[in-house]
């Protein structure tokens, strides 16, 4: 038992470390030289390992930019310092998936159990990004009263306006469309903040409503013993929790089916996010329930969904496609050795390190095989890019699919496939992922040897079995409806109330006289 508990001492020690040299690496300066060459080697490894890297700009001209990033760093800077300018020079490259790792402080066990029982600064807010500007739509615990649809103009003295226009040029879509932005830098701007700026404990904000400015301190209050405990319960999984994928941050789920008429003639799917968790035994229930019940219609939201699962979508495309189809095309990859290259021992603890090591041999002989070369390309096997046959309870009515500009990666390849197939009606906006597919898949984990800031960077060319478009968008709706702030604040949904609509003058019109 003694020993036992030397090893936790021994691990727990080492971590705290851990901790500790990170934070002083994250705020130590490194010299123009330093910077430089991890300027080289991000650039060396994206063209080594992304198999479609002058999709969206020439090799000409991301020479340039690269060079030019270089001429710019004439002073030691800290590894934060440093992302602040390659990431614009990495996301002009758009491709949504390729990007810098935010260098942040890290804190030790003890530091997060105490975050853990205090209340989030700004988390429990909603918002909403329209150009430089940024609202608040939820409000849930009514936190100094403010209300939704209130502007914050400020934080800590600091125009929000500059902080919007800088966080800009970090982030990019698949390609050229201008849906993506807004909906993730509202979702990424607190993120990019706290980097920046630390956990505060209090924040002083101006905001901006009907007209009237008004100051708040917002601050970082403690749980109290009631909420803990809840925390606690909503973590406990239970049946429903596992088929929905429950999600206890923000306690939802990232599935949700059910019946809009009484008449269970309209089915409603929602998915937030193609996790794959559980989402098998979702889907033959979900089909299932639609198939008895003979509705004529389904709705399929996948609005505000970033993607995820190749596997999940191939499975849902399965349950609306007629006949047999094949979802993706071949993907290509840059060479035979890249499937080797995924970092296999990344995040393993000592346990599951010495476990990885001895089944090591298998994984290097079945990726080995899980390659093949066509005229003069590598691909991956992929068991999306090979024919899949219609489920039993595969739905035949009309369905209709939600996108706007936060349907990014596979929530892009699946309506992409549908509509080329002519199998829905999306309606809402744009998508923000790609319409002729995006590079994903898996990861190569690199981490530049100076700053020390990671890049993963996807190694699968992921395209959808279509004819392609060369928009260099994202896939366009066959009815184009934006939702507004208000829209949002008001809980009206123009979309989904369009579809509810149009099935209901359907069903007036197929009314004998």
């Amino acid at each position: 038992m003694k020993n036992y508990s030397l090893i936790l001492f021994m691990i727990v020690l080492a971590s705290c470390a851990s901790v500790r040299k990170h934070n002083e690496q994250t705020v130590s300066f490194l010299s123009p030289e330093e910077l430089k060459e991890d300027v080289d080697y991000a650039y060396s490894k994206i063209q080594e390992l992304h198999p479609q890297l002058y999709w969206y700009i020439s090799k000409r001209e991301l020479d340039r930019k690269f060079d030019s990033v270089k001429s710019t760093i004439d002073r030691p800077l800290t590894p934060l310092q440093f992302y602040f300018k390659l990431q614009p020079v990495i996301a002009d490259i758009h491709e949504g998936h390729l990007a810098l790792k935010i260098p942040r402080k890290k804190y030790t066990n003890k530091e997060l159990r105490s975050l853990k029982n205090r209340k989030a600064l700004f988390g429990r807010f909603e918002y909403y990004v329209e150009e430089d500007r940024l609202y608040i739509t939820e409000n849930k615990d009514s936190i100094e009263h403010i209300k939704p649809g209130t502007q914050i103009l400020s934080i800590n003295d600091v125009p929000v306006s500059d902080y919007i226009r800088k966080y800009n040029h970090l982030i990019t879509s698949d390609g050229f469309n201008t849906t993506f932005q807004p909906y993730f830098m509202k979702d990424m701007f607190f993120n990019f903040y706290t980097a920046e700026k630390g956990l505060s404990d209090s924040v002083k904000i101006e905001t901006l409503y009907h007209d009237q400015k008004a100051t708040y301190t917002l601050k970082r209050e403690n749980k109290t013993s009631s909420e803990i405990q809840k925390d606690k319960e909503l973590t406990k999984p239970n049946p429903e929790k596992r088929i929905n994928d429950y999600v206890a941050i923000n306690d939802s789920y990232n599935r949700n089916f059910k019946f809009l008429s009484q008449d269970s003639s309209v089915a409603y799917i929602k998915i937030k996010s193609f996790s794959r968790s559980y989402s098998d035994k979702f889907y033959k229930e979900a089909f299932g329930k639609i198939k008895k019940a003979g509705s004529s219609y389904l709705i399929i939201d996948v609005r505000n969904n970033y993607g995820g699962s190749l596997y999940e979508i191939n499975n849902l495309y399965s349950y609306l496609a007629p006949e047999p189809f094949i979802l993706i095309k071949p993907s290509q990859i840059t060479s035979k050795l890249t499937p080797l290259r995924t970092n296999y021992f990344r995040k393993s603890n000592p346990f599951q390190y010495a476990f990885k090591s001895i089944i090591y041999p298998s994984y290097v002989f079945a990726q080995t095989f899980s390659t093949y070369k066509k005229d003069g390309k590598v691909y991956y096997r992929m068991k999306a890019a090979k024919p899949t046959n219609p489920q039993k309870d595969a739905f035949h009515g009309k369905v209709f699919v939600l996108i706007n500009g936060g349907s990014f990666s596979a929530s892009s390849i699946i309506t992409s496939k549908l509509k080329n197939d002519k199998r829905v009606v999306l309606v809402g906006e744009e998508t923000g992922g790609a319409n002729d597919g995006t590079v994903a898949g898996f990861y190569s984990y690199q981490q530049l040897p100076h700053s020390k800031i990671k890049l993963p960077i996807g190694l699968l060319l992921v395209q959808p079995n279509i004819n392609f478009t060369h928009t260099q968008r994202g896939v366009i709706p066959d009815v184009k409806i934006k939702e507004t702030i208000e829209d949002i604040i008001e809980k009206k949904d123009p979309q989904l109330e369009w579809v509810q609509h149009e099935i209901a003058k359907e069903k007036a019109e197929s009314i004998p006289e």
